[in-house]
């Protein structure tokens, strides 16, 4: 699948870590991998997930993001952007200096700072006692923390200094994103004036539409400057949910995110989340008060589910999971799609979707 189409008995060549040629059968050279009948695709990108295979970013402990780095790249995801909860300042400052050098390394493609500006009517899982305004100097000082590592700030606009926040957020060169919100309308449509470009997780954790009361999702899905991200689980949204949001917004303004946690890549169990931890059943990350909290999804599975259950293409999957999220990112002359010059980043799946191999940088880390 590259970005001038479908194209059928193609082959691909990798010299190093770069895609160095495509092309149409025969190939010019020995085969080391016949897909026979199934696809290649981009490598995956995802802008928001907490935790993989047991571990969790939250502590940034270099030994378990690198296994949650490394769970998802099993699972096709070649560049993905560490998610760091709602908590205390002097516990997101220590985070996000020691994330910053791991985003250095290349070990995670950034961070992305869901909370503590969030509301509190809107909280979902993030833990109330860590929530507060944006107020402007604490947001200086986390932003200088994250030393250009942080891709992605999420944040209600409503709360006091949250229209200054967001253009804080935008002048450092991250991405505003509205999220866990109890908007009207016109404050989130103040928000994208003032900068936002992402709605986080759209339909979960904010205002719901009403007929009289629009709230955030009808403004965020109306205006082009905007990318929605999707949790394609079968748990956040239903199905048609998803296939109204590809039709309103458009293939290009929606990007699919996991925003997992511990147990993708590991399965139904018990993790631990602060004081009270979350328990997952039949994929279902919860509290116990039944409230969701994040997910067990990795992205081989939401982009099956986009096309089997959610009426995506396979060209509207792709955008979904690798072009849209690197274009984002800023990392699109890199990554993001198979073309001659960008990495060897290549996702290998079957005639039905499923995972078959995964290359990253030009060697494959994961085939059958």
């Amino acid at each position: 699948m590259t970005p001038d189409g479908i194209v059928t008995d193609g082959w691909i060549e990798v010299g190093g870590e770069r895609i160095t040629a495509l092309g149409t059968l025969p190939p010019p050279g020995r085969v080391d991998l016949d897909v026979g009948g199934g696809w290649i695709v981009p490598g995956f990108v995802d802008l928001h997930a907490h935790g993989g295979g047991g571990a969790s970013v939250a502590g940034a402990d270099p030994a378990q993001v690198a296994l949650f780095a490394a769970t998802h790249l099993r699972h096709g995801t070649t560049s993905i952007v560490a998610s760091l909860s709602s908590a205390g300042e002097a516990a997101l400052d220590r985070d996000l200096r020691a994330l910053a050098e791991l985003a250095e390394d290349g070990v995670i493609a950034g961070v992305h700072l869901e909370g503590p500006w969030l509301s509190p009517r809107r909280k979902g899982a993030h833990p109330a006692s860590a929530l507060r305004a944006p107020e402007p100097a604490m947001v200086a000082r986390l932003l200088s923390a994250g030393r250009g590592a942080i891709r992605m700030v999420t944040l209600a606009p409503e709360l006091d200094h949250g229209l200054d926040a967001v253009r804080a957020v935008a002048d450092a060169g991250a991405i505003a994103a509205v999220g866990h919100t109890d908007a009207s309308a016109g404050t989130t449509r103040a928000a994208i004036e003032a900068g936002a470009t992402v709605a986080t997780h759209l339909f979960n954790g904010m205002a719901p539409i009403h007929h009289r009361e629009p709230g955030p999702i009808v403004p965020l899905l109306a205006d082009d400057r905007v990318t929605v991200e999707l949790v394609l689980d079968g748990i956040h949204l239903d199905p048609a949910i998803a296939r109204h949001a590809l039709g309103s917004a458009g293939p290009g303004r929606v990007a699919l995110v996991t925003d997992a946690m511990q147990a993708a890549g590991r399965g139904d169990g018990h993790y631990p989340r602060g004081d009270i931890g979350v328990t997952v059943h039949d994929g279902a990350a919860r509290l116990p008060d039944g409230t969701l909290a994040g997910s067990a999804l990795t992205m081989d599975a939401a982009f099956r589910f986009a096309i089997t259950r959610a009426g995506f293409t396979i060209q509207d999957a792709v955008r979904a999971t690798s072009t849209t999220p690197a274009r984002l990112l800023g990392i699109s002359g890199r990554t993001g799609a198979l073309r001659p010059g960008l990495t060897a980043d290549l996702v290998v799946l079957d005639a039905g979707y499923r995972l078959v191999a995964v290359m990253h940088r030009g060697a494959w880390v994961r085939t059958g």
